[in-house]
Parts: C-alpha cells; sequence; structure tokens
C-alpha cells in the first residue's frame, strides 16, 4: 500500500490526483471524500492508513452510535459509578476507598481465522483495557458461542477457542471465574467469542487515557511492532465473511501472555510512583487509535517520530506500523523529569521502551517518517468525528410468523415412555448437559482469592485480605430470546445476570454490555439492533444499573446468514 517514502504531507497537497486504496482499506466513496474535505487536500498514504481504521465499524462505531446515546440519555443515578462511557473501561466504588473496573468485548471474527490466537488476543486486548485504567486485574470471563456441537467445523474452532483462553488467561495468573457456552446452529460460521475482564485499584490510581501537559513524552513499551494484524479493525472486524474464507490470517494477532505479565508489573510499578500523566493501551488500530485519542482527549497536540518504534520487521511500511495491531504494547504519557525513571522500571521487568514523541502546545497530531512529515491532522477527525450513520431498520416480515404459537410448539407426550425420552434428550442436549470438559481446562483458582466460579450462578473474587471486600460478576445472554423479541430478550439478559449476582449476596451495581449482530446493511438485523439496545437501556433505568461501557461487534454472519 504504500507508495514512497516521500508521500509527505507536502508532496500531497502537491499531487492531488493520486489514486489511493481507500476501498480496499475498507472505506466508502463518501468517506474517503469526508477525508479529502476535512485535511483541504488527499491524504497521505500514513493518513489514508489512520482514517481507514478509525472510521472503521469496529472503532468508530458508525452504525451503532445513535442507538447507543440512550445509554446516556437513560442513565440512572448512580453515587458507585466513579469513571462512565468513553473510556477504557467503567469504574465502580465498592467502598472503603477501593474501586472496581470491568469490561467485556468481543473478538469473533479472528478467532474463526485464527481460533487460538483469536481467542488468546482476546483475553489480552481485554486485560490491557483494564491496565490502562490504573488497576491490578484479578479475573476473567468468557461468554462463547458456537455452531452446532457436532458439526466438523465446530472441532475446529472451538477446541482452539478453549486452549487459546486458557493457556493466556493462565499464564497471567488469572483465574478464569465466569462466562457461558451456547451451541446454535446460527453460529456456525461466525463463533461469538466474547472476554471480560475485572480489576481492583484504590480510588486515587484512577488513570485516563489523554494527553496532557506540553513538553510530556510520549512513551511506547511493551512488544516490538510486527506485521501480524494489520488492518485487522477495519478489514477483518468489519465485514462479513463469505465460503472463501476464513483466508485472512495476516489480519489475527499473535498473543505472548508471558510478556503481558510484564506489561502488567511494569504499568502497576510505573502507576505507584505517580509517573504516568496518562495512558492508552494498543489494541484495535494499534498506533493511529493510542495516538490520536491520547492526543484528542489531552490539551494539546502530539508529535511522533515513527522511525524511534521498535520493530520486529525493518519492512515495515509507515502505513502498516501505524495499522499494526501487534500484541502486549501500551503507550503512556510522562513528564520529562521522570523519563529516565520509567525507563529504570521497563529495563527492570524486561520490558522494551522507548520515547516516540512528545506533546505539543497546538492542536494537530504530526508524525514523521524519515525526516518528512507524513500526517498533520486533527486528531479528533481521526479519533472521535468519524461518519455517523442512521442506517434504515424495519421489523422484519417474518418476526410475526416467529411469534406464533403454533410455530414453536413442541409434541406433548402421550406416554410415560415419551415422557422418558423427552427428559433424557433435553439434559443430554449439548446446551443442556455440564461444560465442565471445557471449564475444567481453565485454571479457576489462581492467586487464590477465588470465592466462587464455575458452575455457581456468578464468580466471585476477593479484592483485599484485610477488608475482605470482594466483587461478583455473571455474564448471560439468551440469542433464542433476543431473536423473538430483541426488546424483551434484551431485558431478559439483564435481569438474569443481575438475578445471578444478587443470589451470590452481592449488590449489582453497574453492567458492561457486548452486542453481537449480523450486517447493519440488514434493514431486519438493524432492527433487532435497535431494539435490543432500547430494552437494556429501559431495563438498566428500572434495575438502576448504569451502563459504564462494552463493546459493538456487528458483521457476525456468513453470506445471508446472520447470528
Amino acid at each position: 500500500m504504500s507508495r514512497t517514502p516521500l508521500d509527505t504531507v507536502e508532496n500531497a497537497a502537491a499531487t492531488p490526483d493520486v489514486e489511493l486504496p481507500w476501498a480496499e482499506l475498507g472505506l466508502k466513496k463518501d468517506e474517503y471524500e469526508r477525508v479529502v474535505e476535512i485535511l483541504g487536500r488527499r491524504p497521505t498514504g500514513a493518513e489514508l492508513a489512520m482514517y481507514s481504521v478509525m472510521w472503521s465499524e469496529h472503532c468508530s462505531y458508525k452504525s451503532s452510535k445513535v442507538h447507543l446515546r440512550q445509554f446516556g440519555e437513560k442513565a440512572p443515578q448512580s453515587d458507585a459509578l466513579l469513571v462512565g462511557i468513553g473510556e477504557n473501561a467503567g469504574v465502580v466504588d465498592v467502598g472503603q476507598g477501593y474501586a472496581v473496573t470491568f469490561k467485556v468485548e468481543s473478538h469473533n471474527h479472528p478467532s474463526y481465522v485464527e481460533p487460538y490466537q483469536g481467542a488468546a488476543t482476546g483475553v489480552g486486548g481485554i486485560v490491557r483495557d483494564i491496565i490502562a485504567m490504573g488497576a491490578r486485574p484479578v479475573a476473567v470471563v468468557d461468554p462463547l458461542r458456537f455452531g452446532a456441537a457436532d458439526h466438523p467445523d465446530t472441532k475446529r474452532v472451538l477446541p482452539g477457542v478453549v486452549a487459546g483462553i486458557g493457556g493466556y488467561g493462565n499464564c497471567l495468573g488469572l483465574p478464569n471465574i465466569g462466562g457461558e457456552v451456547v451451541f446454535d446452529a446460527c453460529y456456525q460460521g461466525n463463533p461469538l467469542v466474547n472476554a471480560g475482564a475485572i480489576g481492583v485499584m484504590r480510588h486515587e490510581d484512577i488513570h485516563l487515557a489523554k494527553a496532557s501537559g506540553s513538553g510530556n513524552k510520549v512513551i511506547l513499551y511493551g512488544a516490538r511492532t510486527g506485521g501480524d494484524g494489520i488492518g485487522g479493525a477495519s478489514i477483518l472486524a468489519s465485514e462479513t465473511f463469505d465460503d472463501a474464507k476464513p483466508s485472512k490470517r495476516p489480519a489475527v494477532q499473535v498473543g505472548d501472555p508471558f510478556q503481558e505479565k510484564l506489561l502488567i508489573e511494569c504499568t502497576l510499578e510505573a502507576f505507584k510512583e505517580k509517573l504516568v500523566v496518562g495512558i492508552q493501551d494498543l489494541g484495535a488500530a494499534g498506533l493511529s487509535c493510542a495516538t490520536s485519542e491520547l492526543a484528542s482527549n489531552g490539551s494539546g497536540g502530539m508529535r511522533v517520530t515513527l522511525d524511534d518504534v521498535p520493530l520486529r520487521d525493518s519492512t515495515l511500511s509507515p502505513e502498516e506500523i501505524l495499522m499494526s495491531e501487534s500484541q502486549e504494547r501500551m503507550c503512556a504519557v510522562v513528564e520529562p523529569a521522570k523519563v529516565d525513571r520509567f525507563l529504570e522500571i521497563c529495563d527492570k521487568w524486561d520490558v522494551i521502551a522507548t520515547v516516540i514523541g512528545e506533546v505539543t502546545d497546538g492542536d494537530r497530531l504530526e508524525i514523521y517518517w524519515h525526516g518528512g512529515k507524513i500526517v498533520d491532522v486533527d486528531p479528533r477527525t481521526v479519533a472521535h468525528d468519524g461518519p455517523v450513520y442512521e442506517r434504515p431498520y424495519a421489523r422484519p416480515e417474518w418476526q410475526d410468523a416467529l411469534q406464533a404459537d403454533d410455530a414453536n410448539k413442541l409434541p406433548r407426550p402421550a406416554t410415560s415412555e415419551e415422557l422418558k425420552d423427552q427428559v433424557l434428550a433435553l439434559v443430554a442436549s449439548p446446551n443442556q448437559a455440564s461444560k465442565s470438559w471445557i471449564t475444567s481446562q481453565y485454571d479457576h483458582f489462581v492467586q487464590g482469592n477465588t470465592v466462587l466460579a464455575q458452575p455457581e450462578d456468578s464468580g466471585m473474587i476477593r479484592i483485599d485480605e484485610e477488608t475482605g471486600l470482594g466483587v461478583a460478576i455473571a455474564t448471560d445472554g439468551n440469542g433464542r430470546f433476543a431473536k423473538l423479541d430483541p426488546y424483551a430478550g434484551a431485558q431478559l439478559a439483564l435481569s438474569e445476570a443481575y438475578r445471578n449476582v444478587a443470589t451470590t449476596g452481592a449488590k449489582p451495581l453497574a453492567v458492561s454490555d457486548c452486542l453481537n449482530f449480523g450486517s447493519p446493511e440488514d434493514p431486519a438485523v438493524m432492527w433487532q439492533f435497535a431494539e435490543a439496545v432500547r430494552g437494556l437501556a429501559d431495563a438498566c433505568q428500572q434495575l438502576g444499573t448504569p451502563v459504564t461501557g462494552g463493546n459493538v461487534s456487528l458483521y457476525n454472519q456468513t453470506g445471508e446468514v446472520a447470528i
């Protein structure tokens, strides 16, 4: 995709007729024209790379924003909420100066393409969201959906996903304390691999993703940047699969849990010594996301020298460096006087750390490569001002027939033998049978703070030995209910999770959503999504549980078959 290292901002202004591969990077024609309008010229290759990943469905929520606003508009009053929607994860007060942060996200398409690494890096990414808030991760959960249990491709996907979740989480020393496994043919071409994490901190340790203070240094630390995960957000997570796929292996990240463990300890030590002004993990969209979000959330601009980014592959173009979603990387903003100490801590934990830029007193994000300026943008236009679509939606014509009483009636047993056969068939079905053959592959008790884990109603973890404080977490969802009635189905999912937490003796405080649907370009799917969001927002208002954040995963379908 890179034409020449000399595609600078100056060159772009002088060569307006150069054709750029905007369609191949997932942008629509009108979106590309909007980029040109914003810049007042054609973008450079590097700028195009940034806009393509940051304006993707996965990063910008362009089809879902108009509906997700309800979570703010209908948010109930909550004395417990410390950090809400808009940060890496929500934070709630749990008393005695302690706070808990939690979030759940999807890694569906990567896990279909490469089950082990897709699931493993899903765990890694959600854990880094927790670290970025200033918290120590204490547990993970994983709600999973697979195709029919006896389908040959389920035997390809499921073992790899389970091994990836267990392998990465166990290597981090994090107990897996909850989740679900559901089998249904509708997930055959699109398994749902959701990963949740929970972390604990003191109130004063909360950190936010912002770059403030002119002259402060921008430090990239963690793993070297490689060629894995390039364009994952724009190409892999923002379109449907067809019969020719999965074929997008290079777009799936490769994880190293041991590197992530070092990153956790290194980051927490830097937090403890008050060395960090702002911090952002490098997940979807990599450096494009970290630099644009830190700059746009801060008080000034940012200047970055891309040549200083440590690479695993020296042949990477600047566009590829900006788009790479290589795992186990974070970006910190540090005052100049504290840089040496920050680097010392990184060295102690054997974590590569490099100063790649600084905060400026302007309002631009400027990125340089080989001495030339290849990016000069208003960071808000990249990180926050992407397209917003009010996609058409309509109740599908088949909804009435689906809800009709006679459509779903099961034959009633006429004899005791038929009743016995039905009961045996029910308890032996994959969705009713014990899932211990899956959950036994996870470590529930590492670190010794687990109070409850599978198959209990919710997982529970002790967060402080002296006070005895703990936190309970449950994930729930019923795709069949949601298909029959998305509004009521979302409310039933919330109420089930609420009850599962409450039955352990805990008080439900807040919610993180994880919304998985088919193509937003299908009015029937968009109606399902709109109704589910409306139902969840209304139910949260009634129960007094604010939505602290979450995840929207769209395009979960193969051909015409949506989940």
